[in-house]
């Protein structure tokens, strides 16, 4: 039905075409991890003295991730929930620094940068968060929600901000007199759209939407994405799209990579991942996506659970719920391999390597 509606309601030319070729990517992820820890509290380290055994907890959240962004192209994340998606994204925006590894902003790395250079990035990066209201500042109005940060980093005069708020807000098809309202007196998908202001506002290169459309109903979400698309060509955007839809993302990427528990198992384009998958994974998410065919079918899960990143198993992580599991998936963890130009897989079925027998 979504994707009935984003055509029904799209704008002209508004499905992606695959973005030209880069000299030098936007963003370039080398190696990236994120792990969270947790101390042992006071009394576990009581308890340990008398040898009880308590640790921190880790949580391995995204694991040794390379991806390129190129300018102009829309990027799709998919994978089920807990498998890094929105960590990538807060990692690529900023907002949470990587444990290892490198993140790179026009082909300069994050760390070496100085002063000017990471205002640069920052500035450059902006994400979009799912929930709306959680992400806007009830207490402000929408005047101050979009226009503090451009007058504060010296993109817009204070005399200016008004107007410029009236113009972001008007850019995004609400109406400019909504500036002295609060996010309260907004519907959701009114509320996504002061989001996607309150980000252009600074002007960035890459946009980050995290879930951006997930919480909205199903007729304003055709509306949102088409209004990202929109500003996609007449702003020369670019996005890194996190969804659990592959409808949607099928719909809006030019490329979509595939996560499972914190690792990048598949990246392909659009059309070649939807048509010609290979990751045991990605098939099995593809196989239970809705269609409007007429024919009867039984849509079913990927059987086991996804495992805790406090404790990943070893090997491919995805080795317990495969199918096609070999004994070698227990004890090596694959490599993501290029397949043909464009197109990359983590499994040990694309590779004609076995262990040795004992």
């Amino acid at each position: 039905m979504l994707e009935q509606l984003m055509t029904e309601t799209a704008p002209v030319n508004a499905t992606p075409s695959t973005a030209p070729p880069a000299a030098t990517p936007l963003l370039q992820l080398r190696g990236v991890s994120k792990r969270f820890v947790q101390d042992i509290d006071l009394a576990a380290r009581i308890a340990n003295l008398l040898g009880a055994g308590h640790r921190a907890s880790v949580v391995h959240a995204v694991a040794d991730v390379d991806l390129e962004i190129l300018p102009g192209e829309v990027i799709g994340v998919v994978g089920e929930s807990g498998c890094g998606k929105s960590t990538l994204g807060r990692v690529i925006a900023g907002i949470t620094p990587p444990t290892d590894g490198s993140v790179s902003f026009l082909g300069k790395p994050v760390a070496a940068m100085d002063a000017a250079e990471r205002r640069a990035w920052g500035l450059g990066v902006q994400m979009i968060f799912q929930n709306p209201m959680a992400s806007l500042n009830p207490r402000l109005r929408v005047l101050d929600i979009v226009g503090e940060a451009p007058v504060v980093h010296g993109l817009v005069k204070a005399a200016q901000k008004a107007v410029y708020v009236e113009a972001l807000l008007h850019q995004v098809g609400l109406d400019p007199a909504y500036a002295q309202r609060y996010p309260h007196q907004f519907s959701g998908g009114q509320r996504q759209r002061i989001g996607i202001a309150r980000a252009l506002a600074l002007k960035p290169r890459l946009i980050v939407c995290d879930e951006a459309v997930a919480a909205l109903d199903v007729s304003i979400q055709a509306q949102v994405l088409n209004l990202f698309l929109s500003l996609r060509r007449e702003l020369a955007l670019t996005y890194l799209f996190i969804s659990h839809n592959l409808g949607v993302v099928g719909h809006v990427s030019d490329r979509v990579v595939v996560m499972y528990l914190g690792r990048i198992v598949e990246v392909a384009p659009t059309a070649t991942l939807f048509s010609a998958p290979r990751h045991p994974y990605t098939r099995a998410l593809l196989s239970e996506l809705p269609t409007l065919e007429r024919t009867r079918r039984t849509y079913l899960p990927i059987q086991g659970e996804l495992p805790s990143p406090l404790a990943p198993p070893p090997g491919c992580a995805f080795h317990p719920r495969c199918p096609q599991a070999m004994p070698r998936c227990k004890v090596e963890a694959p490599v993501l391999r290029s397949l043909r130009p464009g197109h990359a897989s983590a499994c040990h079925l694309d590779d004609p390597v076995t262990l040795p027998t004992t």
